[in-house]
């Protein structure tokens, strides 16, 4: 059954619900930031529109900067800004920030623990049409190896929006990472999010298997979990929106109680959720796991459905992943 403690959508298994993509949240959350605290300012590399960044700068045009196509020049311009008092949120497509200017992030922001808030667009393979040149998978482990960031991974455009503004609280570098397509919107506004706190949207009356997912690929975990019910089936569904700081003490519960773990997400297994929460359980509590994730291939064109069943992170390959999860644990 669905959390009740979490207030989540009421219609989170209807066919009518409501869809909106996470980019949209954080559109929202920058104006709600630009609000609260007057040092927030927005910085785009040539994609207003499609970063939604467009409402805070015609709110706040004093503090709107268009670097243009320049994401090396705008990631060391907002390290400056940082260090000067100042709460800048850099905005492109995650292949170019912080696929291009890794570099620049790592040594301009990152090494000088610079207040910088890097909002990573069109992340995962549902970007679809755009093909692999345009579809970040590897962007989680660029930022989550880099010593002073902060990963948070919204699961829907609600948790997108509080994430928003829940970074420009956080002092230092902070990576957001946002989808293009429509999701499901999975929590309301009286919905618990606080970073570094991993919360369950799902449990079966007798849960044998926990699923840990973050973004909106959590969609397809619950629904793998309502499914897998329907077979005796018993799973937990948590979602792990922060990755770095991860919820150590929440993992390590889950396994200690149900000793097989599955993680899902939309991005390479390698190097993402599931290699952060191996990592954690191999020094802390070895149990199976299993890994629901794109395999060290890259993507192509496509609608985002096709690609998501395609390279393995459909409805079915979560179901096979706890099936396989439970029978290493027995």
């Amino acid at each position: 059954m669905i959390n009740p403690n979490l207030k989540l959508n009421p219609k989170l298994f209807d066919a009518d619900i409501e869809q909106k993509p996470t980019r949209d949240g954080y559109g929202e959350g920058l104006l709600i930031a630009g609000e609260e605290n007057p040092n927030v300012v927005v910085l785009c590399a040539d994609l207003i529109e499609s970063t939604r960044c467009e409402a805070f700068a015609k709110k706040f045009p004093e503090r709107f900067f268009e670097c243009g196509i320049a994401e090396q020049n705008m990631a060391t311009i907002a390290a400056g800004l940082g260090i000067s008092g100042k709460i800048p949120f850099i905005s492109s497509y995650a292949v170019f920030s912080p696929g291009r200017n890794w570099e620049q992030i790592r040594t301009t922001i990152a090494y000088n623990d610079s207040n910088v808030k890097i909002a990573g667009h069109h992340s995962g393979i549902s970007v679809g049409p755009d093909g692999a040149t345009h579809q970040a998978t590897e962007d989680i482990v660029l930022m989550r190896s880099m010593p002073n960031m902060k990963v948070i991974v919204p699961c829907d455009a609600i948790e997108a929006k509080k994430a928003t503004v829940a970074a420009a609280k956080i002092w230092g570098p902070v990576y957001l990472r946002f989808n293009r397509e429509k999701t499901p919107v999975l929590t309301t506004e009286e919905t618990s999010f606080i970073p570094g706190k991993a919360e369950i949207f799902y449990q079966s009356r007798k849960p044998q298997v926990a699923i840990i997912g973050c973004g909106p690929i959590l969609f397809n975990a619950l629904l793998a979990a309502q499914e897998l019910e329907k077979e005796k089936i018993g799973v937990v569904v948590v979602n792990c929106h922060t990755i770095k700081p991860l919820d150590e003490k929440t993992i390590v519960e889950l396994a200690k109680k149900y000793r097989a773990i599955v993680t899902v997400e939309e991005h390479q297994v390698y190097g993402g959720l599931g290699s952060a929460v191996s990592e954690v359980l191999a020094q802390k509590q070895p149990v199976p796991i299993e890994f629901v994730g794109i395999k060290n291939v890259f993507g192509e064109s496509g609608s985002p459905a096709q690609l998501l069943e395609k390279y393995g992170i459909g409805i079915s390959h979560i179901k096979m992943a706890v099936k396989k999860a439970l029978k290493r644990k027995r």
